[in-house]
């Protein structure tokens, strides 16, 4: 019965994965359209907002813009309104090939009231983005004369009123695309007054012989530049081959430390039978004991498998490529799906396990580990979006995309977690304990302070989180900056070497405690894996106020909520990582000495 369960949850998710794969390739191929000369090809205008908040963003005509007579709003995928695209049909004629002088798009009156939005917008670095046969364009909308002038009250502000367009093809497709503004044509929006503006546009034409295959490869090189990969190459490299020499020594000196146990401990058993045990040995017939709040901690291992399953499917998906430079909501599209489609996953590894503890109620063990990464991140959200509904921003989520994502997960997540739990709880695997495990436990003796649970991650956490601080700089700097990260084989490395070296610390970490004779590991290990995502935090407050330029209440709120939940989601993850690796090396441990 078990096996039928899971044979039918396999196939539901392989072919949801497989819908996933071909909607993804679908929608990345949407763009690939060839034209005639004269034919008209979509621009849309998509959003506003402070260049250095990229949480911030409005919808383009929330300024006081030329509109269109019909604004029409583009259809746009559940990962594109989860980035804040808000695509609509923009004032400007693109028309295949066709050249335009300079030509008005409308000539309007603005009213004081619109010439200080405009102002305001201008004095907080606004830039616009928009999409021409998919292909990204930005534009600041103004400039702030500060030359010559040290007191703010007598900067002079700007509006740009022309925007030129140079658009590249090859035969009948477009390859490039970019905008800038005319430093000549500008309007003085310094004073509160009626201003008349004639906002205008050009464009021109132009040949290339780049085939329409490599269009995006522009913005994986400007991403990645030579002299910047080189040393970026050689930061990781760096950083790898210390941590790894670090992980070495440690590893060398765990190795002879454990031989020399299985020689003592092989010689006590040939000496007095009566002779008094010590260190790690004394206390095999506690080591095994299962750990307090156990639901908890099955809970907690069923997320982080979950996590890292994802992850790894991520990691997947960015090295075929599906993630190539401005394939807009493809990231959130796949964490969305592959999050719901690895939730059967959860299930098995959390229910399998709390039975291997010898837990009765399974059912509330599947809800806790349901609720357990998803309860924290839905209670970020509503609050986050409640601040993105108070600024109007784009941020914030349309009911209709709410419903979706409710349905995939009442639809996709809740049933596999269910069909997960089930099999897991009918697989009757059972825990292998090498020792058997005494009626009650022994005292544990008083610790010195650095051999506390505190101490123990940040020692735990430190190592790994400097494997992956140089790498950490540029993920940032995509993720809440305006860059482009593609370098996805560099983050591939790190991410292995965080892996190996969260392993090996915990493993380390796991023998000092029970060579002192505390055998209450079990926790201690997933908190010292774990401990790495704190380390990620605190470096968020670094990057916020040594990195960035970053201000205001919802950019903040944003910044601190959702990276909470991520450093979260790294300490479920490592802190599985942590303690598997912990129960293989005290299993392999303890079978390979004689205990009575």
């Amino acid at each position: 019965m078990a096996r039928k369960s899971r044979m039918g949850c396999g196939n539901y998710a392989v072919v949801l994965v497989l819908l996933f794969f071909g909607a993804m390739k679908v929608r990345s191929d949407s763009s690939d359209h060839k034209y005639k000369s004269g034919e008209e090809v979509p621009l849309y205008a998509n959003k506003v907002g402070p260049f250095h908040n990229p949480s911030e963003t409005y919808r383009y005509f929330d300024l006081p813009f030329c509109s269109p007579g019909h604004v029409k709003d583009k259809t746009e995928a559940l990962g594109e309104v989860l980035n804040g695209d808000r695509l609509v049909t923009a004032p400007y004629k693109l028309d295949f090939t066709n050249d335009r002088e300079t030509e008005v798009v409308c000539k309007k009156t603005l009213s004081k009231e619109e010439v200080a939005r405009f102002r305001d917008a201008v004095a907080k670095d606004y830039y616009f983005q928009m999409f021409y046969d998919d292909l990204p364009i930005w534009g600041f909308i103004g400039k702030v004369d500060k030359e010559g002038k040290a007191d703010p009250s007598e900067y002079k502000y700007y509006l740009f009123k022309h925007l030129h367009f140079d658009i590249h093809h090859n035969k009948d497709r477009v390859i490039e695309v970019n905008a800038r503004t005319d430093p000549n044509a500008l309007v003085d929006i310094t004073e509160d007054k009626e201003i008349d503006v004639d906002f205008m546009y050009s464009v021109k034409w132009k040949e290339t012989e780049i085939p329409f295959e490599k269009r995006m490869e522009k913005y994986s090189q400007t991403s990645a530049l030579p002299h910047h990969l080189e040393i970026h190459w050689f930061s990781i490299i760096n950083s790898c081959v210390t941590v790894l020499l670090l992980t070495g020594f440690l590893a060398t000196i765990l190795m002879r430390v454990l031989k020399n146990d299985f020689v003592k401990y092989a010689h006590d058993e040939e000496a007095a039978d009566d002779q008094e045990e010590t260190g790690w040995k004394y206390i095999h017939g506690d080591v095994f004991r299962y750990p307090k709040h156990k639901s908890l901690f099955a809970a907690a291992l069923g997320s982080g498998t979950q996590l890292f399953t994802l992850a790894i499917f991520i990691f997947i998906l960015a090295l075929v490529g599906v993630f190539y430079p401005y394939n807009r909501g493809a990231l959130f599209t796949a964490l969305v799906v592959i999050y719901a489609l690895t939730s059967g996953i959860a299930g098995y590894t959390a229910a399998s396990f709390y039975c291997q503890l010898e837990g009765k109620n399974w059912v509330r063990n599947l809800l806790l580990t349901g609720g357990l990464f998803c309860g924290p991140l839905l209670l970020t959200f509503c609050f986050l979006n409640s601040v993105a509904i108070g600024y109007h921003a784009t941020a914030a989520l349309p009911f209709g995309t709410i419903v979706v994502i409710f349905l995939i997960w009442a639809l996709v997540t809740s049933p596999l977690l269910v069909l997960g739990g089930i099999a897991g709880k009918n697989s009757k695997a059972e825990f292998q304990a090498p020792t058997r495990t005494t009626k009650y436990p022994r005292e544990i003796p008083q610790l010195p302070w650095y051999r506390g649970a505190l101490p123990q991650m940040a020692m735990a956490g430190f190592l790994p989180f400097s494997a992956i601080y140089i790498e950490l700089y540029y993920i940032f700097a995509s993720v809440w900056g305006h860059r482009i990260y593609t370098i996805y084989s560099i983050l591939f490395i790190v991410f292995i070497i965080l892996i190996i070296v969260t392993a090996f610390i915990t493993v380390a970490l796991t023998y000092f405690q029970l060579a002192a004779e505390d055998h209450e590991w079990w926790w201690r290990s997933f908190v010292c894996g774990g401990s790495t995502g704190l380390f990620i935090y605190g470096y968020c407050l670094y990057y916020y106020y040594a990195r960035s330029d970053m201000s205001g209440f919802m950019q903040t709120s944003f910044f601190f909520g959702y990276m909470a939940c991520i450093c979260y989601a790294f300490f479920l993850m490592l802190g599985t990582v942590g303690f598997r690796a912990a129960l293989f090396f005290v299993r392999h441990i303890y079978r390979s000495i004689k205990c009575e």
